[in-house]
């Protein structure tokens, strides 16, 4: 963005906030000359923004009394992508004013978005755990959104769950936490059917509704951890095994010194790349 489109931008973010702006407060907090202040004055006036010049010993610039902002109109998915995008490039930022850039970013976004949406999207975020820097492939937007606010909320759900042999089952789920995991979205909880803490794959879950009743999560819970285990455990549909030798100089007599360790994954399939 170019630095007077973003200046604009904070000036409007600045007005939004209310009262009255004198003309040496906006410059200094722009970092322009009074002069350029009011250049961007007339951007925002020719974009439609009703901003009022106020005469007198303490006038300056406001927004028309009663003058708001439109909602962001965005679709829910495209909501979610936005947030998620932004989370994201947060946690993967390095340099500490990018990632507080970021995070204003997202602040604002949800700032315009209506406020059901944004509700439903701060719960996502705060109930959600990440195991690594990718970024998962989101499941539907709607199941995502039911699972992240039933964990926050401490409410079972009843799902519909396919396994990935293609068996369908209902259960109830409590909802510990969400996980994004390796790039896609778990729920991890305790399950009816088990009576079990189980870990399931949103991408596989079709129907959600939330139940009455609350649970509690118990005492130093990690759904991180517990979903990182549950998918390192699971058993695929082939074992592999694969024994390694390593031939090393050992550092005093230089003589060559072999060690061997077993590696063992599992795999969906065992198809060639092409």
């Amino acid at each position: 963005m170019a630095k007077p489109l973003a200046r604009v931008l904070m000036l409007l973010d600045i007005l939004q906030a209310g009262g009255i702006r004198t003309l040496r407060e906006l410059a200094e907090r722009l970092g322009v000359d009074e002069r350029t202040v009011r250049r961007y004055v007339d951007h925002l006036l020719d974009l439609g923004v009703p901003v009022e010049s106020v005469r007198g010993r303490y006038g300056g610039y406001r927004l028309a009394p009663g003058y708001r902002m439109p909602p962001l109109m965005l679709t829910d998915d495209e909501a979610l992508a936005v947030i998620l995008g932004l989370n994201g490039a947060r946690r993967a930022a390095l340099d500490p004013d990018a990632a507080a850039a970021v995070e204003s970013a997202a602040a604002k976004v949800r700032r315009v978005l209506p406020k059901a949406i944004a509700v439903r999207l701060g719960t996502l975020v705060a109930a959600t755990s990440y195991t690594d820097g990718r970024g998962p492939v989101t499941p539907e937007t709607g199941i995502l959104l039911a699972v992240a606010g039933a964990a926050v909320e401490r409410r079972p759900l009843a799902i519909t769950y396919s396994d990935r042999n293609g068996r369908v089952t209902e259960r109830v789920l409590q909802p510990y936490g969400v996980v994004a995991h390796q790039g896609r979205w778990y729920a991890t909880g305790l399950d009816s059917r088990s009576s079990e803490v189980r870990s399931f794959r949103l991408d596989r879950v079709t129907r959600v509704a939330v139940q009455d009743g609350q649970f509690q999560v118990p005492a130093g819970f990690d759904p991180a951890a517990v979903v990182t285990e549950a998918v390192a455990g699971a058993s695929y549909p082939h074992a592999i095994s694969v024994h390694l030798r390593i031939s090393a100089l050992a550092p005093v007599n230089r003589t060559a010194a072999r060690r061997a360790c077993l590696v063992r994954w599992g795999a969906d399939e065992l198809s060639h790349p092409t």
